[in-house]
């Protein structure tokens, strides 16, 4: 039993050279297809070039280790241990970004073992997924902060209902003896369709009179690193 568990612990692939220049070859074709699938749908202000080469070379990386590791028990036992020290404090910026980040990995796994119909597969499907729905992004939100006197406070919510009806939610109202702040909350859309009037909302606001300010304040679920 000792001498079982022993080779099992030191058994290894033998990998060719040319099984080792496949496995990286596969890995970084479809690696371009990650960095071309992330370049298409974070077109906007999200997109990071050194991100998407950072995938890349993840995938191509991920392959090397696997590769390395093969079969080998106590060689990958080590590699855990060896990684497992590394932290990671990169922010975030998209949470798509979490997706491509697993996507480079579990590709890298999969060139590394050599199956690569797995990995193409895997790959063409979350491709076709990203490219229908990659681009869908969340609305902006809109803040309408203002302060004025306490005692214009009726005229300002009726002046904010007379712009955005109901479309416009009351999210905070902080008040003292001598004045009053909102803080209305819409979508990018209902603020749009305001501006068809006459005069904008801000200039409306003001002629009602001890108005100290209003602010307009777009909101969106992207982290800002």
């Amino acid at each position: 039993m000792k001498d079982y568990l022993y080779s099992m612990i030191e058994q290894g692939g033998a990998l060719t050279a040319e099984d080792i220049i496949a496995h990286i070859l596969v890995s970084i074709v479809l690696g371009l297809a990650i960095y071309i699938s992330y370049w298409f749908t974070h077109s906007g202000t999200a997109y990071s070039k050194k991100f998407n080469v950072s995938l890349i070379t993840l995938t191509i990386l991920t392959t090397t280790v696997m590769t390395v590791i093969g079969n080998n028990v106590a060689l990958s036992l080590g590699m855990v241990g060896a990684l497992s020290i590394v932290r990671f404090r990169t922010a975030i910026k998209d949470s798509r970004d979490t997706i491509y980040i697993f996507w480079t990995i579990i590709v890298g796994i999969c060139c590394g073992v050599g199956d690569y119909f797995v990995a193409s597969v895997g790959t063409i499907a979350v491709f076709i997924v990203l490219l229908f729905l990659g681009r869908v992004r969340n609305e902006n939100r809109i803040l309408l902060i203002i302060r004025a006197s306490s005692g214009k406070e009726r005229e300002i919510e009726s002046i904010v209902f007379e712009y955005f009806n109901k479309k416009a939610v009351l999210k905070v109202k902080n008040t003292t003896p001598n004045s009053s702040e909102f803080i209305y909350e819409m979508t990018k859309k209902h603020y749009d369709s305001s501006l068809t009037k006459e005069m904008s909302i801000t200039e409306r606001l003001y002629q009602v009179g001890n108005v100290e300010y209003v602010n307009m304040v777009t909101q969106s679920d992207e982290i800002n690193g």
